[in-house]
């Protein structure tokens, strides 16, 4: 049984996730989520769609990009 590096349940049903060349065990989209997908520099929520980017950074829509200060 593989065990998942977020919460450390160990699950038969467990997957992989491959980013940036290094391989994650995950027992759940959320899990992977949270460990995972990248956070908005403006109000800090974990950007799971497509995301923007601006300035240099990661924001979770066209709002938070304009709402943040240039750097």
């Amino acid at each position: 049984m593989a065990r998942c590096e977020t919460c450390g349940n160990e699950y038969p049903k467990a997957f992989q996730v491959v980013l940036a060349g290094q391989n994650h065990t995950f027992d759940s989209f959320e899990c992977a989520i949270h460990r995972l997908a990248p956070v908005c520099a403006h109000c800090q929520c974990r950007i799971i769609g497509h995301g923007i980017e601006a300035k240099g950074e990661m924001y979770c829509c066209a709002h938070c990009a304009e709402a943040a200060p240039d750097r």
